[in-house]
């Protein structure tokens, strides 16, 4: 065997739950091969081949490493592929974003009665009277 469609592939290395779903995957478009878009799920992939998924929850990039026969466990799937895709987080040259102003770390609890008005000048709704 030195090909394999890709809907098999994906399913077989675990991408997707189901081949249903991955033949879906692969007829929307949100599957490349080798930097080529593919719109049926009869498209072969063979060793080596740079598999790139749009997926909802971020992008995969996979390279082919082989074929199974049948579906297996998780660790068997992983032989399929060497997985490309980058670290997920923050990119090296990528600066961390910036907190909005005002806004406390989550299990800080209340603000007390000076933090809250320290708040209320930051974002500019003093109401102390200044008379």
């Amino acid at each position: 065997m030195d090909r394999q469609r890709i809907d098999k592939w994906l399913w077989h290395a675990r991408v997707v739950r189901t081949r249903s779903a991955a033949a879906a995957l692969a007829d929307s478009g949100c599957v490349r091969i080798n930097g080529i878009r593919i719109d049926t799920s009869s498209r072969p992939v063979r060793p080596g081949d740079v598999v790139t998924i749009a997926l909802d929850r971020g992008v995969r990039v996979l390279k082919v490493a082989g074929y199974a026969e049948r579906r297996g466990s998780a660790d068997a799937a992983r032989v399929l592929y060497e997985d490309l895709s980058p670290p997920s987080g923050l990119r090296p040259d990528a600066q961390p974003e910036p907190q909005p102003a005002g806004t406390r770390e989550p299990g800080t609890g209340r603000p007390t009665k000076r933090e809250r008005r320290a708040l209320e000048r930051l974002r500019g709704r003093d109401t102390g009277d200044e008379s």
